[in-house]
């Protein structure tokens, strides 16, 4: 290589910075403009369940909630307003993310999960169970979400579960509407015997 192709290559390097100080500016600038949009989504999530308040404290699962029917693990997608996918429900830890062990008795739906508010929805509380792909922030294929329907207080809520085995869906689909069937209509179950 001749020496001016070296000095051409030496001249294709980047030179010095000496401004550090505008370079710091812009950093913590940075820094400061992430943490206030992070402060404002937290804000927003706690006015949120303020908005919500009137809904009532969620119950918890009967001493004996009689024999179990169904169980599934998987995980909890969260709850929304029914028929509102994107309307998240937030208060009482509605809204929170988790695992979660679902358990289908003669009393209801008892809904565990750790390291957030369990629940219970109780078998005349529920409306309807159904496939769907989306649910308030989660979107999956047609029908890979369980969601199920039910009332709380004067609101209907849909509330959104992913088994770790999605094959299961259906079945619980078909428990919880039969289960639904037999609450509305006790008399057509009791005569067909």
């Amino acid at each position: 290589m001749t020496s001016a192709a070296l000095l051409l290559a030496a001249e294709k390097e980047s030179a010095e910075v000496t401004d550090w100080a505008a370079r710091i500016g812009w950093v913590v600038g940075l820094g400061l403009f992430v943490a206030l949009v992070y402060w404002l989504m937290r804000e927003g999530w706690k006015w949120r369940g303020t908005l919500q308040s009137d809904l009532p404290e969620l119950l918890a699962a009967p001493d004996d909630p009689g024999a179990v029917r169904l169980g599934m693990s998987g995980r909890y997608h969260g709850s929304t307003t029914a028929g509102q996918w994107l309307d998240r429900i937030v208060a009482h830890g509605l809204g929170t993310r988790s695992r979660v062990e679902l358990t289908l008795t003669a009393a209801g739906l008892d809904v565990v999960r750790p390291g957030a508010t369990d629940f219970f929805v109780p078998a005349a509380a529920l409306r309807e169970a159904r496939l769907d792909k989306g649910i308030a922030g989660k979107v999956l294929t047609e029908g890979g979400l369980l969601v199920v329907t039910w009332a709380h207080g004067d609101r209907l809520l849909d509330s959104g579960f992913r088994s770790d085995h999605a094959a299961e869906h259906g079945e619980w689909v078909d428990a919880i509407n039969s289960m639904i069937d037999k609450t509305e209509n006790p008399t057509e179950t009791e005569g067909a015997r």
